[in-house]
């Protein structure tokens, strides 16, 4: 259900482990992300449901604090996210 960390992070150079261990955070979010809208999808109870979307709305703003450190520790990835955005707006734009 919960991710994994997908690389060992003792084999990870020193130079780039930050950026790894901002890597990871993401992905940690984002499955908390997936796992309380699921099972805000699965309960009848109205309260619940709504902390449990509460809660998802959170760990999106934690996504987007980690990935913006992200972006400032690795150009690389800076440069390909904005190339990602300009692929989208040109595929929708047809």
């Amino acid at each position: 259900m919960l991710s994994r960390i997908p690389i060992l992070i003792e084999k990870i150079p020193k130079k780039d482990i930050d950026r790894e261990i901002l890597r990871v955070a993401i992905i940690a979010e984002l499955d908390a992300i997936n796992l309380y809208e699921q099972l805000a999808a699965m309960t009848d109870d109205e309260k619940i449901r709504r902390v449990l979307l509460d809660v998802a709305r959170e760990e999106k703003t934690h996504v987007g604090e980690f990935l913006e450190m992200l972006l400032r520790l690795d150009e690389e990835q800076k440069e390909e996210l904005e190339h990602g955005r300009e692929e989208i707006e040109e595929l929708l734009e047809e």
